[in-house]
């Protein structure tokens, strides 16, 4: 079956003049011509024809498609994967477009009428942060904010009045508020690691993001971090990677409510085999299986950490007379159970010195 140039251009949605060009310069030649002198196709030149547009449409010029084209003997199936694969880039590009924009529209505008400058400034920011991350990691980030929101506006406010009195950062209040810091920048990032180094990274090296929708400002950033980065060094000597992943998160509140409630105990000279004593230590013993996920040899770890290091029993968000007085009653509740004193060292992944 032969199409005359004008049944192929009705047929393909293109025009005789098109076709007339890519035979003018040797792109797509008819196999024949009819008696009249008509252009006539045949199913291989209809086969080229859509491996030229194939092209076309991922933005080659004609002589590269042409230079393409010469020789190959355009197997079918390889037309249909350029085709595809083509496909594939635009989806791709449209869905990320689609992710950026809904989150202009859902995130960063939220609440509001948006200005010239809210434009501007969510305008960049995304471009900024599109260096790093992508559509969908963003809006992951942005949809767990809730998860720590109430405690990081506490914890910022925390290390900026240690700042203002000039506390160095490894002082145990100091120590104590690195890891309130890093274990909600782990549970913010649900311990994915990486995308907590990139987060950092991101507010290391781009002062665009720095101070801006509750993110710490740079020299509150670079305080902190300080302290971060003692305890790391710390925790590195025992805990891997794959540890730090893995650990769970416990809520400042829940260690506040057990140091409170055994500081009473201790004020009422309540002894450690009372049954408020031992169910204390229960609770505390259950919020570190939380904290590790109830894994034996992550516990064992943490174990080791905290009674070596005096620095990661400083930042523990339980003080020396309260582990000590837990570790007597948990032992009468459970004695095989190892002794905790000091134990909660830190979920703590590498520095990440930001927020949103």
């Amino acid at each position: 079956m032969l199409l005359k140039v004008g049944d192929l251009a009705r047929r393909t949605a293109l025009t005789v003049r098109t076709l007339h060009h890519y035979d003018e310069i040797g792109l797509l030649k008819p196999s024949g011509r009819s008696e009249a002198g008509y252009r006539l196709y045949s199913q291989a030149d209809v086969q080229r024809l859509h491996g030229i547009q194939t092209m076309r449409q991922m933005g080659l010029a004609l002589a590269d498609i042409d230079a393409l084209l010469a020789g190959t003997g355009l197997a079918p199936e390889r037309i249909i994967a350029q085709q595809i694969r083509s496909l594939d880039q635009q989806i791709m590009q449209a869905t990320e477009l689609r992710g950026r924009l809904t989150m202009l529209r859902d995130g960063l505008m939220a609440g509001a009428e948006p200005d010239m400058g809210n434009w501007l400034e969510a305008l960049a920011l995304m471009t900024t942060y599109g260096k790093y991350f992508s559509s969908a990691e963003l809006k992951n980030i942005f949809q767990s904010w809730h998860l720590i929101e109430a405690d990081w506006l506490i914890v910022k406010d925390l290390v900026r009045g240690a700042m203002d009195r000039q506390l160095a950062p490894d002082t145990p209040e100091v120590q104590a508020l690195a890891y309130r810091w890093m274990a909600l920048m782990l549970h913010w990032m649900k311990g994915d690691m990486d995308l907590l180094e990139r987060w950092g990274h991101m507010f290391r090296t781009e002062p665009s993001t720095q101070g801006r929708n509750h993110a710490p400002p740079g020299e509150m950033i670079e305080y902190i971090e300080t302290a971060i980065k003692q305890r790391m060094a710390l925790l590195e000597k025992y805990l891997t990677r794959d540890d730090l992943r893995m650990l769970g998160h416990v809520p400042h509140t829940d260690w506040a409510a057990v140091e409170a409630d055994v500081q009473q105990l201790l004020a009422c000279d309540i002894p450690p085999h009372h049954p408020d004593a031992v169910a204390a230590a229960l609770r505390w013993n259950t919020l570190f299986d939380t904290l590790t996920c109830h894994n034996t040899a992550l516990r064992q770890k943490l174990l080791m950490a905290s009674a070596s290091e005096p620095l990661l029993q400083a930042g523990s968000p339980l003080s020396a007379p309260v582990r000590a007085y837990l570790d007597m009653a948990l032992a009468q509740a459970m004695p095989t159970t190892p002794a905790m004193s000091g134990t909660h060292a830190a979920p703590a992944p590498k520095p990440a010195r930001s927020r949103r």
